[in-house]
């Protein structure tokens, strides 16, 4: 089978090497141009999928746009029998999904027809999901509204971050694939999704990102957990904005305003704690070695953080070096 491979970010890439480990003949890598990149942006370097392409001596593709004239009598000429599309960054259009024979796929990355769209990881996790996993299915015109081939699932766990998760399913998803590609030689048909369950997750925006303290504390930590580690979930402290990201240690037992840590805290998954508190939602406090923020129910406890203007340190580091004033909050 020639295969034709479109991506872009880390997320494409065990993708890619599973095709080639698997003995798929992949005949070109279509992938974004080179970017800025660094802290100066002055440098154009490749994404990770052409990093990878060029390190295994595949021919690569960087259109700007895919609709280009081009690109499409180049793909064209290459008689691809099948195209990939994992993460690649363009709505592929019907003269282009008409070129290979079999068509293209996609490896996504929820368990559609939930969580359809650009940022299927990040609202999973925010909106408290028990589960999250990979589908292989049909690219159309419609955005991930393609018939489905494969589900492989897994739990999302109550530690889990966005970061932590998009490892996992990179290589779920490049499992899936190869385990679907059989049945995609084949000819057989998918199972066109359900449109009851469609849920969209587009792109997050920063006031997605904007922590509410007034929340419940579970709501918080999710939120947390899915902005980490981009685009960082944010809130301000005397109009000064900074980000949080997810947490760690563990609270074993709250008596009044008491509390009593166990284990070692740098190294234990933390997860927010409720009890009646009357303390305003957004106060920081600090018990224990940990820094913790009142919600509507409760307290949750910060790792690391990002000052305006400075880099990510733990949560402790912070509030020792930022010296708040008694009854400082979030806002």
């Amino acid at each position: 089978m020639r295969v034709v491979f479109f991506g872009t970010p880390e997320f494409a890439v065990p993708s890619l090497e599973a095709l080639r480990r698997a003995g798929i003949e992949v005949i070109a890598v279509v992938t974004q141009p080179d970017r800025p990149r660094g802290r100066s942006h002055s440098t154009l370097l490749p994404c990770p999928v052409k990093a990878a392409a060029l390190e295994a001596g595949l021919p690569v593709f960087t259109p700007d746009n895919p609709r280009d004239p081009e690109f499409m009598a180049a793909l064209t000429a290459l008689a691809p029998d099948l195209g990939v599309v994992v993460a690649y960054g363009h709505l592929l259009r019907p003269a282009l999904l008409a070129i290979p024979r079999l068509g293209l796929v996609n490896v996504h990355a929820s368990i559609l027809p939930r969580w359809r769209g650009a940022a299927p990881i990040h609202w999973a996790i925010k909106a408290g999901d028990a589960e999250t996993g990979v589908s292989i299915m049909r690219v159309e015109a419609g955005l991930d509204s393609g018939g489905v081939w494969h589900i492989r699932r897994t739990p999302i766990e109550p530690t889990d971050t966005t970061g932590t998760l998009f490892d996992r399913l990179a290589h779920l998803g490049a499992e899936a694939l190869i385990e679907a590609l059989p049945r995609i030689a084949a000819g057989e048909e998918p199972v066109a999704q359900d449109p009851a369950g469609v849920t969209h997750a587009p792109k997050v925006s920063r006031d997605d990102a904007r922590v509410d303290w007034h929340q419940p504390a579970a709501v918080v930590d999710a939120q947390i957990r899915a902005m980490d580690p981009a685009p960082g979930a944010w809130t301000t402290e005397a109009g000064r904005p900074i980000k949080l990201f997810g947490v760690k240690g563990e609270i074993s037992e709250v008596k009044g305003e008491t509390l009593n840590v166990k284990g070692d805290v740098a190294d234990t998954p933390l997860s927010p704690f409720t009890f009646h508190h009357g303390t305003a939602p957004g106060t920081i406090v600090m018990q224990s070695g940990i820094v913790m923020v009142a919600c509507a129910d409760g307290f949750i406890p910060l790792s690391d953080v990002t000052p305006a203007g400075g880099k990510r340190q733990s949560a402790l580091a912070w509030y020792r070096g930022a010296q708040l004033a008694e009854g400082a909050a979030f806002a």
